[in-house]
This record gives C-alpha cells, sequence and structure tokens, in this order.
C-alpha cells in the first residue's frame, strides 16, 4: 500500500512517530494509502530546515524570487492534469473542478510574481530639515499554513505562495484526507529552483497543529476549516504571540428578487449548491426566493433542474459532481437532512441513499432540496457541506436583507436581480464579507482579497492580494538625516521632534 510521509528539507522523508491515517478512495470506499501523522520532535525537524533555508532568502532581491515562482506556475500548467487526477483520486471531485481548484491557486502565484512592485515601501524627502523618512516592509521568518481537504491545491498555492514571494520559509499542514497534491506542489517547488527547506510539508492531525501553535520559531498562522477550529487555532496561537488570519466555516445565501432572470439565477444557483458535492465553504446551499411568486417559479425551473443533474466518478466526464470526501462525512451529511425533516423542513427532492452502479461502496450522496426552511432551524444556523440545498422563504428585500446579516457567519452572499439600485443598497448593507451580483461564487480574484466576516473568519487582514502581502510582512520606518561631518545640529534631545 503508498505510504505518504513528509517532505522536509527538499525531499520526502518516512514518518517516524508510528501513527498513520488511512487515505480513502472516495469513489469505492477503499483504503488506496496510508498517511504519516507527525510528532512535535519531527515539526521540530521541519523548522529548523526552514529557518535555515529563510535566512538566506531573505537576502534574495525580490526579481529573483520572482522568477523562481514563474518557474513553479510553469512547472504546474505542465502538470496540470496529473495534479488534478491526483487531487480527484483522494478528493472525490469531478477532473474539471479539480483542473479549476489548481487554476485558482495559480492565480495568486501569479499575483505573488508581481512582488518586486508589489513590495516597495514609501519614501518621503524633505520630512523636515535634512530628514527623509522610509519604510520597507521585511518577511516575517517561518511561517504555517493549515489547510483544508476541499481545496488541496488553491488554498496551499493561496499561502505559500504570498508568504515565499515576501521572504519567508513556510510548514505546510494539509488535510491528512487528501496530501498527495500538497506533496506534489512542494517537489515541484523545488524543481523549479526554489531553495530546499523553503516549503516544508508535514503531515498530521491536531498534534502537528499544536506543534505549529506552540512552536517560538513560527511567527504566523495561516488557517483554513470549520469555524471551531478555527477560532482554537486563532486563539493559540494569540497566546503564543503569532499573527493569525483564521478562515472559518460559512453559510452563504443566495437572494432571488422578483426582477431577476431566473434561469440565470436557477442556472447558478444549481452549479453553486451542488458543485463539488457542496464541499465548498463559498458553495450557496441556501436560497431566499422574495415572494411567492418568486419561489413558486424558482421551483418550476429548479426542480427539472435537479432531475437532469449526473453523479458520477471523479474520473466521469460527463458527471455534474462526484462523492463526497469520506464515509464519515456522508453520515454527517445525511444525519443533517434527517435533522431538517425532523424539524419541519418539507422534502421535495432527497438525496439519501443514492447508490452509483458498480460503485456502491463509495461516498456518493444525490442532490437534496428542502423548502420552508425556517431561522430558527439548526440544520440552518450550522454548516452542512454537502449537496443539499434549503430554500428560506422571504416577503420583502429588508427580510431578505436580514437573513445572510443576522446569520452567525458572514462568508458570501450573492442577489441576483436586474435593479441596479436594488443591488448597490444590497450590497452597502448586507453584513456579509463577499458579495457576488449576478454572481453565485463570489470568490475575488486574486488582486483584491479574500475574507469572511463574523464567525466566518477569525483576524482583521485577509487572505492573498495586498492583504495577503501584508499579512506576511512587517514595516519597518527609517527616519534618516545626514549631515556634515564637522555640523552639528541645533535641534535638542530633551523635547519632542516636531519638524
Amino acid at each position: 500500500m503508498k505510504q505518504i510521509g513528509h517532505f522536509i528539507d527538499g525531499e520526502k522523508v518516512v514518518g517516524s512517530s508510528g501513527r498513520t491515517a488511512d487515505i480513502f478512495n472516495p469513489n469505492t470506499g477503499a483504503v488506496q494509502a496510508q498517511v504519516a501523522l507527525a510528532s512535535a520532535s519531527e515539526m521540530d525537524v521541519a523548522v529548523a530546515s526552514a529557518v535555515k533555508a529563510q535566512a538566506k532568502w531573505a537576502q534574495v532581491n525580490p526579481q529573483r524570487r520572482s522568477r523562481v515562482l514563474f518557474a513553479f506556475k510553469e512547472l504546474v500548467e505542465k502538470h496540470m492534469d496529473e495534479l488534478a487526477a491526483l487531487l480527484s483520486l483522494e478528493h472525490g471531485k469531478i477532473h474539471a473542478d479539480s483542473r479549476g481548484d489548481v487554476i485558482r491557486g495559480l492565480d495568486v502565484i501569479e499575483f505573488a510574481c508581481g512582488v518586486p512592485q508589489n513590495q516597495k515601501g514609501d519614501y518621503t524627502m524633505g520630512a523636515g530639515p535634512g530628514i527623509d523618512v522610509y519604510s520597507i516592509r521585511k518577511p516575517l521568518g517561518v511561517v504555517a499554513a493549515i489547510t483544508p481537504f476541499n481545496f488541496p491545491a488553491m488554498i496551499p498555492m493561496w499561502m505559500f505562495g504570498m508568504a515565499i514571494s515576501t521572504g519567508n520559509a513556510v510548514i505546510l499542514k494539509p488535510s491528512e484526507k487528501d496530501p498527495s497534491v500538497p506533496m506534489r506542489l512542494a517537489e515541484l517547488f523545488v524543481e523549479a529552483g526554489g531553495p530546499v527547506g523553503l516549503l516544508n510539508v508535514v503531515n498530521g492531525d491536531k498534534e502537528a497543529v499544536d506543534a505549529i501553535l506552540q512552536h517560538d520559531d513560527i511567527k504566523a498562522v495561516s488557517f483554513v476549516g470549520s469555524s471551531d477550529i478555527a477560532h482554537y487555532v486563532y486563539t493559540e496561537a494569540a497566546k503564543n504571540g503569532k499573527r493569525a488570519q483564521c478562515m472559518g466555516g460559512a453559510k452563504n445565501h443566495g437572494i432571488i428578487l422578483p426582477d431577476a432572470n431566473m434561469d440565470q439565477a436557477v442556472k447558478d444557483i444549481l452549479g453553486a449548491a451542488f458543485g463539488s458535492a457542496g464541499e465548498r465553504c463559498m458553495a450557496l446551499p441556501v436560497v431566499v426566493p422574495v415572494g411567492e411568486g418568486t419561489a413558486e417559479r424558482f421551483l418550476s425551473k429548479m426542480l427539472p433542474a435537479i432531475e437532469g443533474l449526473r453523479i458520477g466518478i471523479s474520473s466521469d466526464p460527463d458527471a455534474d459532481y462526484g462523492p463526497v470526501v469520506t464515509a464519515a462525512h456522508k453520515a454527517k451529511v445525511t444525519s443533517m437532512i434527517n435533522l431538517a425533516i425532523k424539524e419541519g423542513a418539507e422534502l421535495l427532492v432527497d438525496g439519501r441513499g443514492f447508490e452509483l452502479q458498480g460503485y456502491e461502496g463509495g461516498y456518493f450522496l444525490g442532490p437534496t432540496l428542502l423548502d420552508n426552511v425556517t431561522t430558527n432551524m439548526t440544520t440552518y444556523q450550522d454548516e452542512i457541506f454537502g449537496p443539499v440545498l434549503q430554500i428560506v422563504r422571504a416577503d420583502t428585500f429588508e427580510e431578505a436583507l436580514a437573513l445572510p446579516s443576522e446569520h452567525q457567519y458572514g462568508n458570501g452572499v450573492a442577489i441576483y436581480t436586474t435593479n441596479g439600485r436594488a443591488a448597490r443598497e444590497f450590497a452597502d448593507r448586507v453584513e456579509v464579507g463577499m458579495v457576488g451580483i449576478n454572481v453565485p461564487i463570489p470568490v475575488p480574484v486574486s488582486y483584491h482579497s479574500f475574507g469572511g466576516w463574523k464567525r466566518s473568519a477569525f483576524g482583521d487582514i485577509n487572505q492573498y492580494g495586498m492583504e495577503g502581502l501584508r499579512f506576511y510582512t512587517k514595516t519597518k520606518t527609517v527616519t534618516q538625516r545626514w549631515l556634515e561631518s564637522d555640523e552639528l545640529s541645533e535641534d535638542s534631545a530633551f523635547v519632542i521632534p516636531t519638524f
């Protein structure tokens, strides 16, 4: 059986903790590999390697750092199908979706290649008599990236692309459910000319996470995962004096106003709700039609659209989505559907019990549609993270606006309308971090930034873009004055300079 260890100091190493976890093929349910779970001592080895590499990397000029990232980008593009196939085999995403996972990560690598321009500081000549002031952005040192199972290519590249471009070294702790793509990315980084030790991949579970949070040489932690764990990572990082950005869960809403293009809304929401089996933090699992007429028009088009969905194995080019990641996750999603029905939701389409012929052991779920969901239901308040779409009916614009604004999560929201004034007002007033107007999954492009509000994000600096650059750097400001060798300043050091 395939054994996956760690990637430390430029090479694959066997785990030494004696602890492992099984990696399943979601299409069949069979165990296909085992991954090592690191101990604190193994983390120490990886960090020591990173400290050594970072000291040299920080002295490399930005254009040369950029060239390494350009070469890495070209290698990832060359190996795109290999990476996508590897990703699909462990995660269960269909191949096209896995390619999208890689491509959206490369978007951030492309932005990071602009570090010579983006990391420039500021300069003021003549801030005072003969005095100039300038600021520079310095790397933090060694930073950690803790990434989730649902985007094993994109989110690691979000993090290590920005961190490495700005002069840091990275300890990447990917999900133990699908670690092969992060391991392969680290290999390609070294092949692209990246210094050994600059990007180390340490596989593991909570023991590895706690080792990161407690390590003195790790200066910052970036995390994406569930909100409870995000809060834990954020508070523990803060206790240990580390900078932290921790992205959590979501319950994204899709608001449909009566004047919306319903055909477009249904097409978009179908993909946003059920694509990737709903395992996206930017999925759209709640639709809010405003007015009974809008709700009925939505249902008249969504029901036949759901019937036309094709569920298949991840390598099926005709499939719309594949299995969920593990048997435990399938059981969790099924239990949430059961709970929704128990709490009074109306089951319109039932995805429980779906089996794919020839792959009965796979972790497949059919699409589920629940109507008349109310805000007091547990399944509305919590994230389901599966192919489940809930309908919450609203009578007015104000009621629809309040739903995402008052929810505990504030990651993303979308509104469908042809009314520019209504869209503008909604975007301005809604208490959510990322807004789509006639866009179902409003993940910002790489030169903006990604980040939610409320329990969807802990920390005040977003992922990637200029926000990401700020997260991975610290500002040093220099105030300088040059006098003639025999000249004395008339200023007194006993009072604060006023210039």
